[in-house]
């Protein structure tokens, strides 16, 4: 079926999981999900608190084991390597929670983020400000940012959506291929949401993005597909149109209003 479909020209998932389970002791969080990320896409997860989005970022990054299941990364195996290795191979992630140094200067994160995904520990007398390879990954992903202005200002001076913005950067200093980004709408004001929308349908022409999100006006302006967890499972995986309207949907999440 899958050679079939590479033939009619439907291109191979960048990263594709296929029915991963987590469970703790007695309890299931992630109950046999599977989806596919393409390069060109921005696909969200959607559901309530405690629907177990979070639980399956962290075990495609790499962060938590999945209990049963597959990964593939660009259709190799990647279910048991750790989360470095998974990060050097290409998988980046952002956190719902900021992960920033503040007293760095926004360069500085950047370029301490590049260094991580190509460390040179034999360099031990070297500046790092003097590695024109990290310096060089960490302006450039300020620039597909829109952060270059900021460079030199301590990150924590940043507003609210600029950190957000600064985590991402600091995610594509890696130049990974797959984006798992974890709620990085949360908190911001419109024109902020307006700022990382745009950000994000430009990252997404050169990379696979996984976008978990409460803010359900955004994910259906951004989203080329959606996939709906309640209690841990999927109850739907489809084109934003047919969410709207699709019966389990609207009686379990999104009720009348959309």
């Amino acid at each position: 079926m899958a050679e079939a479909l590479l033939r009619e020209g439907h291109p191979r998932a960048l990263l594709r999981a296929v029915d991963l389970t987590r469970r703790f002791g007695g309890l299931t969080a992630v109950s046999r999900v599977s989806l596919d990320l393409h390069a060109g896409e921005v696909h969200a997860v959607i559901g309530t608190n405690g629907a177990g989005k979070s639980t399956l970022i962290n075990m495609l990054s790499g962060e938590l084991p999945a209990s049963s299941g597959t990964i593939e990364l660009d259709g190799r195996d990647i279910g048991g390597w750790a989360q470095p290795r998974r990060a050097l191979a290409g998988v980046g992630r952002s956190y719902q929670r900021t992960t920033i140094f503040p007293s760095f200067t926004v360069l500085e994160n950047c370029r301490l983020s590049a260094q991580a995904a190509q460390p040179k520990p034999w360099a031990v007398w070297e500046s790092a400000q003097r590695c024109a390879h990290s310096t060089q990954a960490a302006r450039a992903a300020l620039e597909a940012a829109g952060l270059t202005e900021h460079a030199q200002r301590p990150a924590g001076l940043l507003s609210h959506g600029g950190q957000r913005q600064l985590e991402i950067a600091m995610c594509l200093a890696t130049r990974p291929r797959v984006l798992l980004l974890d709620e990085p709408l949360a908190g911001m004001g419109a024109e902020e949401t307006e700022r990382m929308l745009a950000l994000l349908g430009e990252l997404k022409h050169g990379h696979a993005i996984l976008l978990v999100e409460h803010d359900m006006d955004a994910v259906f302006r951004i989203a080329d597909r959606i996939t709906v967890m309640v209690n841990g499972t999927v109850i739907a995986s489809d084109a934003p149109a047919a969410i709207r309207t699709h019966p389990e949907v609207i009686a379990a999440y999104l009720g009348d209003a959309h």
